[in-house]
């Protein structure tokens, strides 16, 4: 049986008839639901627009519309990526309005004078979603005179006993805060209270040959922090980089249906291909069931709401309905900080942002819209793209999905988009390891990101640092840092001719 007539074949069986479950079912289980938002003619259609393509000698139907109907088509410049999606409704476009002024608020020190816009830190990283996400796009490493507002540190601790290692397994803790300075180092306080104190990273230069003589260099980064103003950091409290990501595509991410991934994950490499990809579970903020986890670097938020509470809570230490910590990051042991006003005000609910602020700022995230694509006929581009292909890239970034029927908003409703993720966790290797277990993630996993709005990072937010700390200063560094599974694809495009390596970083550039 040829090779492609069998993977279709296996993908269709998966697709549409295959138990799908985020833990495997065990004897005497009901099991899992399948995916029941498509008719027979429908999956008919999904596979078929799905598969994927073997021609490059021309662009794909529809290729250029990557977000699906949403698809921006605005100019492209320093707003690519805050349009909103262009097929929501006119009433939607007023929410879509509330939702970027609430992303954009300045929250201050309580108490305040300003009504509803105290409750900020007392420890922070951001006084605004903007300033991490600027221009809703990706943050960067402080170099020069950038400060590291868009960028931070995640602080945890391995699991120390049963009881903790059940924790983590039951997915009741993802991993376990310092004791003192809580799950992230906060580099700004409100005024009375000291800092937590700064972060610090230093760069060792590796150079490396690729085929054709060329020579590039990878900066190793190594970190710590300085300044401490509550005490020494655990012994055994790692230090995981993060930048902010972009945030075009959102909503459509979530509306990928639970079977499309799932239906990738081959934790134990039972085809032999050498990618493992893992499915990692998250429990839903409000509810406390286990879903499906799609959003953040080690995937460990299951929907953009609870990214989103996430964020105001640890980043900016804003309370919400969904992560009501008035005192955001601050520990037990930083009394004075806990001791500080915080910005509840009665009249308002019993939280910093109560609602409808959580809302708001949730469906303009999950409604920013993808640019769309740009050069996608141009020959170097196709030519980029059969060797992004032959490379094996596409093993781990999906090119295509279509969303499910049932999507909570018509405007992501069976949409054909183009993401270029598998959003499963995958071992990159030593090189990009941060040692820091979350949830279902080890420390060597990473979710694989999206691609696309990926060639727009320079005109958006004016640099082109790539990876979860920003190592990687262009897309060719970003590439050879992949190890673990992604090991052979990143040695084919080491192996390629300059000029084709030129090609498919210029097809990357084209998303």
């Amino acid at each position: 049986m040829p090779g492609s007539l069998l993977r279709a074949m296996t993908r269709a069986l998966l697709a549409g008839f295959c138990t799908i479950a985020l833990t495997a079912p065990v004897a005497g289980e009901e099991a899992p639901p399948q995916r029941t938002d498509l008719s027979a003619k429908d999956l008919k259609r999904v596979l078929k627009v799905t598969e994927p393509t073997t021609d490059f000698s021309k662009p794909e139907q529809f290729e250029p519309m990557q977000g699906g109907a949403g698809t921006s088509t605005q100019p492209i410049n320093g707003d690519a990526f805050s349009h909103f999606s262009a097929n929501i409704t006119f009433a939607e476009e007023e929410t879509f309005k509330l939702g970027n002024a609430l992303f954009r608020k300045f929250w201050v020190s309580s108490p305040s004078s300003t009504q509803a816009s105290d409750g900020l830190g007392p420890l922070f990283n951001a006084r605004a979603c903007q300033n991490c996400h600027l221009k809703d796009g990706r943050g960067r490493p402080p170099e020069g005179n950038a400060d590291a507002t868009s960028m931070f540190l995640r602080l945890a601790r391995p699991a120390r006993t049963d009881e903790e290692r059940q924790a983590v397994a039951d997915l009741k803790a993802v991993n376990f805060p310092d004791t003192t300075y809580g799950a992230q180092l906060q580099d700004m306080a409100v005024p009375g209270i000291p800092a937590e104190g700064r972060m610090v990273i230093t760069y060792m230069e590796e150079p490396v040959t690729l085929a054709g003589g060329e020579t590039t260099m990878l900066r190793k980064p190594a970190y710590s922090v300085a300044d401490l103003n509550y005490g020494p950091l655990e012994a055994d409290t790692t230090l995981s980089p993060r930048v902010a990501n972009q945030m075009p595509g959102l909503g459509l991410i979530e509306a990928i249906a639970d079977a499309d991934i799932l239906a990738k994950a081959d934790p134990d490499d039972r085809d032999g291909d050498g990618i493992s990809g893992r499915a990692a579970r998250a429990r839903d903020h409000r509810t406390g069931e286990m879903k499906l986890g799609r959003f953040g670097w080690k995937a460990q938020n299951a929907s953009v709401r609870d990214q989103s509470s996430s964020a105001f809570a640890g980043d900016i230490g804003i309370s919400t309905p969904d992560a009501p910590r008035h005192y955001g990051d601050c520990t037990e042991a930083q009394e004075k900080c806990r001791s500080m006003p915080n910005g509840v005000q009665a009249r308002l609910g019993d939280t910093e942002a109560p609602d409808p602020v959580l809302d708001l700022v949730t469906f303009y995230s999950e409604n920013l819209a993808v640019p769309a694509r740009r050069d996608v006929g141009d020959a170097t581009v196709l030519k980029g793209k059969s060797l992004f292909y032959g490379a094996g890239c596409t093993s781990c970034h999906t090119p295509k999905y279509v969303t499910r029927r049932d999507a909570a908003n018509k405007a992501q409703s069976f949409q054909l988009i183009w993401p270029y993720s598998d959003f499963l966790l995958h071992d990159m290797g030593d090189g990009l390891a941060d040692g820091q277990q979350v949830g279902d993630a080890s420390g060597r996993e990473w979710r694989t990101p999206p691609l696309w709005g990926i060639g727009l990072t320079d005109v958006v937010n004016g640099h082109t640092f790539f990876l979860h700390d920003g190592r990687a200063r262009n897309l060719t560094e970003a590439i050879l840092w992949h190890g673990g599974e992604a090991q052979p694809a990143r040695d084919r495009f080491a192996s390629l001719t300059p000029e084709e390596r030129k090609a498919l970083v210029t097809f990357l550039e084209s998303l």
